[in-house]
């Protein structure tokens, strides 16, 4: 028996190792002045970040060389989101009062101010689009009321649609600017925004924010620092959520949910990621990477089971085109390679 004991660690450990073999993580940047938490990926060349002080970070070679930029007069800005096209536009927006939606035409060259909110309770949490012309931003709940913006012209105006929402959100309850992803947009105008503290719920649109629903969200919530931080959609019925409690970043209770129904229930993972977790991306239906500042997990079933690959610390991870980055707090931008 203790033969056959020590036979089973013995796999499990090389199997364990084989495993980890198969991901790499490769570091492109380590030590950019800024904490990043925006990342935008257009293609497997252009990539667009933005962060702290200021910085919208681009490269247009996969991440080999980096051209970094601060818009004139909004050095002090922490861009918590951005969203790019190609390789000369970008929209970025920041948290905080007051608040502001910048975007470039001109590949970071100039800077024009879209939108600005001088409200001392404004504090816009994240964005995506549709397409080209239309997008969403939200924000957190000014008396009561989930601040809603969207623009039909490629981010030049953005309307106020906070009234479309007409249920008030609860005492507590808000949305985090973690990584700029606890917002998703899908074809036809569908769109998943995911909240957190006092309670983590999920707001639907299917009309382009005309229309809303509201789902529970069972992850683990009631304190300011829990809930969900990052939402993504395969389609529009395979989702997932990621989040827990910023404060106990080691902590994996209950931080990881999946949905087959576009977000009406969801389902406990039955291995759980390994701690916090403030972004998370499908690469495909069933490869999905989350992470946060505690490390990186990733998934090969679609979410219900997690394997740590990496302790390293991150904020936000996004794929497409068969790249995968993550960015972090300390200037770091890491390409995460397969060798499958």
């Amino acid at each position: 028996m203790l033969k056959l004991l020590i036979w089973i660690s013995l796999f499990f450990a090389m199997a364990s190792n084989a495993f980890a073999q198969d991901y790499e993580l490769v570091p492109l940047v380590t030590d950019a002045k800024t904490s990043m938490r925006g990342l935008s990926i257009v293609d497997k060349e252009v990539i667009w970040i933005s962060g702290s002080k200021g910085y919208v970070g681009k490269s247009v070679n996969g991440g080999k060389t980096w051209e970094w930029m601060q818009p004139k007069g909004y050095e002090t800005l922490d861009f918590r989101d951005i969203h790019a096209f190609d390789r000369q536009k970008a929209i970025i927006v920041n948290a905080g009062s007051p608040a502001y939606i910048l975007s470039t035409i001109d590949g970071g060259k100039t800077w024009r101010e879209n939108y600005k909110n001088t409200d001392s309770a404004i504090f816009l949490d994240g964005m995506d689009f549709w397409d080209a012309q239309n997008g969403m931003v939200f924000g957190d709940p000014i008396n009561h009321q989930m601040q809603l913006l969207k623009t039909e012209d490629g981010g030049l105006t953005w309307k106020n649609i906070s009234d479309k929402l007409t249920k008030p959100m609860q005492v507590g309850e808000a949305g985090f600017a973690a990584s700029g992803s606890s917002i998703k947009t899908a074809a036809n105008g569908k769109v998943w925004i995911a909240t957190g503290g006092a309670v983590s719920k999920i707001y639907y649109s299917s009309n382009y924010g005309h229309i809303w629903k509201i789902f529970k969200c069972p992850i683990i919530q009631g304190e300011s620092s829990t809930g969900v931080f990052s939402v993504d959609f395969f389609d529009s019925k395979n989702g997932i959520v990621v989040g827990g409690n910023y404060l106990k970043d080691k902590d994996n209770t209950n931080n990881v949910l999946y949905t087959k129904n576009g977000g009406k229930t969801w389902r406990k993972s039955k291995v759980q990621v390994l701690g916090y977790r403030s972004g998370v991306t499908y690469v495909t239906k069933y490869f999905c990477v989350a992470t946060g500042t505690s490390g990186t997990d990733i998934s090969t079933d679609g979410g219900n089971n997690w394997t740590n690959i990496s302790p390293l610390s991150f904020n936000a991870v996004s794929a497409a085109d068969q790249l995968i980055l993550l960015v972090g707090g300390k200037g770091q931008i890491y390409r995460l390679d397969t060798h499958l």
